[in-house]
């Protein structure tokens, strides 16, 4: 996949908002690999790690909110403890996911899940669902 990226994208604005979410510095990431090698969730994600953070090293928006890698991640933190530079990459990725909910938007909608799934849930997935747009 060929990517042309305008020195605009960059400087958006996007990547600032990301660190400052994180309070990271996600341009100390130099594309090792290591975060990706080690994920858990890797082989299911639209896009690995450590491509989601070269994705934001470059202001790209659009195409991280929008994929399933940022919900995929479950936080297990490996990649952080991988990272040569220490860089919290779990953090990154869920300023991301902070920026779509404090948009209003969330990958999952809980009024549309079918009563008879519903019933199949874990009660605390739902309270937890829910409560992302109560604080």
């Amino acid at each position: 996949m060929t990517v042309f990226v305008s020195r605009d994208k960059i400087n958006s604005g996007f990547t600032s908002k990301v660190q400052r979410l994180a309070d990271q510095n996600l341009m100390a990431c130099y594309q090792c690999g290591k975060c990706s090698a080690g994920c858990p969730m890797a082989a299911y994600m639209d896009i690995p790690p450590n491509q989601m953070i070269r994705l934001a090293q470059l202001g790209m928006e659009e195409e991280l909110l929008d994929s399933e890698a940022i919900w995929l991640c479950v936080s297990c933190m490996t990649c952080n403890m991988r990272c040569p530079k220490g860089v919290r990459i779990a953090e990154l990725i869920e300023s991301m996911r902070q920026i779509k909910l404090r948009a209003r938007q969330d990958h999952l909608q809980v009024e549309t899940i079918p009563t008879a799934d519903l019933r199949a849930i874990p009660p605390i997935a739902l309270i937890g669902s829910m409560r992302k747009f109560t604080s």
